[in-house]
């Protein structure tokens, strides 16, 4: 009886540990993944790998562009920048969602040289098993703030912010008001 006793104990004490760690550990492996994805992004965006980014894209986006739309634009940019390293930091997973802070290292070189940065949350969904970044998606982005309003109580949500060094300092750029309208 007391081998019986010992044996459920220990069978208890086994179910007790892996409800407390493994949720943990598969935390921690969805981390993995969401930084994997991430940094892989960047590596493709770096060498300019545009067709295999679009892959990374959720459905939603994919069915509002076209691979041939997405990699054209992608490289019309091209000549404006190049991109020199990225920095992860925090990842935040809740089920099928993330969020990653990075900050983009590179160079501006038309129309002006200048070295920047830029600093901002990658958003993503994990769709077929796949972590997808939707950080350009800003419908896909709201959808999934919207739908999620505890996810952003978390943690406080940026937009954006691009730096541009001048004097070996980081200076903020902010864009012309009317930059982007056309009359």
């Amino acid at each position: 009886m007391k081998n019986k006793q010992a044996k459920l104990k220990s069978l208890l004490l086994g179910v007790l540990i892996s409800l407390v760690f493994l949720p943990a550990a598969a935390r921690a492996s969805d981390e993995s993944e969401v930084r994997s994805t991430v940094q892989r992004v960047f590596d493709q965006l770096k060498t300019r790998d545009y067709s295999s980014l679009y892959d990374v894209l959720p459905s939603s986006a994919r069915t509002r562009m076209s691979r041939d739309r997405f990699t054209n634009a992608l490289q019309r940019a091209q000549d404006m920048y190049v991109l020199d390293r990225l920095d992860v930091g925090a990842v935040r997973v809740t089920g099928n969602l993330a969020v990653v802070d990075t900050v983009l290292y590179g160079r501006v070189v038309n129309p002006i040289q200048a070295e920047g940065k830029i600093v901002v949350q990658q958003y993503l969904v994990r769709e077929d098993g796949k972590w997808r970044v939707a950080t350009g998606d800003q419908a896909t982005v709201k959808r999934f703030l919207a739908s999620n309003p505890a996810f952003g109580k978390g943690f406080k949500i940026r937009p954006p912010r691009i730096y541009i060094k001048q004097d070996n300092k980081w200076v903020e750029f902010s864009p012309p008001r009317d930059a982007g309208r056309r009359r």
